[in-house]
């Protein structure tokens, strides 16, 4: 029997006959790939730094192929962003409690964990230069890694602010780089990153004595 035999002996009424399944061309996302390339690239970068690391050595590392990487990242710059986003972990929020000094020593010491207690702080150093030089890494680090951190210093410097704590004159952008900046400045040139640090930065900024 043919084949439209066989379609006109089913009758109008008879169930449509369903499609074969067809696979999807690649292979599927792998989370194992994934956090094999990003377990890699982090390795690397504090073993090498930004400026040596190569995408043909992430996947050796991962043991992955090259295609396998870009089809996730398109740059090395990329693959850098993300592993420095993963190990940043959330920043939390500053509870208020009404003492504007320990909340501001509470930002400077959340700060100085999330460089002191993970992989995050060697990773900022490979790359520090990068994110000076390049606005593609810069750009990208400002916005994914550094927002929540600097959010959180501008609510707190606010809340002074309305207290009477700080000068109503207070610069928003200034008063968060004075404070995170002498952080990353001794990542980068050496010096105790501790609560004591954290409280000399403090201090130094806002004086005890309050608004002047």
């Amino acid at each position: 029997m043919s084949l439209d035999s066989r379609a006109t002996d089913t009758g109008a009424d008879a169930a449509p006959v369903p499609l074969p399944m067809v696979a999807p061309r690649g292979r599927p996302r792998s989370e194992n790939a994934n956090r094999a390339i990003l377990e890699a690239c982090r390795e690397l970068l504090i073993e090498v730094g930004f400026a040596r690391l190569r995408l043909e050595h992430v996947a050796a590392r991962a043991r992955v192929s090259k295609a396998t990487i870009y089809r996730r990242w398109h740059s090395k710059e990329e693959l850098a962003i993300e592993v420095l986003h993963e190990l940043a972990a959330p920043f939390l929020a500053i509870p208020e409690s009404g003492d504007t000094r320990a909340e501001l020593v509470a930002v400077a010491q959340a700060c100085i964990a999330r460089l002191t207690d993970s992989d995050f702080g060697p990773v900022v150093r490979a790359v520090l230069c990068e994110i000076a030089a390049n606005p593609a890494v810069g750009d990208r680090f400002r916005a994914v890694v550094m927002h929540d951190p600097r959010d959180e210093v501008r609510r707190v410097v606010v809340r002074g602010m309305v207290r009477g704590d700080l000068p109503a004159s207070t610069d928003l952008d200034v008063a968060t780089e004075l404070l995170i900046g002498p952080i990353y400045f001794r990542l980068v040139f050496g010096g105790a990153l501790d609560r004591e640090f954290g409280e000399k930065v403090v201090d130094a900024l806002f004086p005890r004595n309050g608004a002047r």
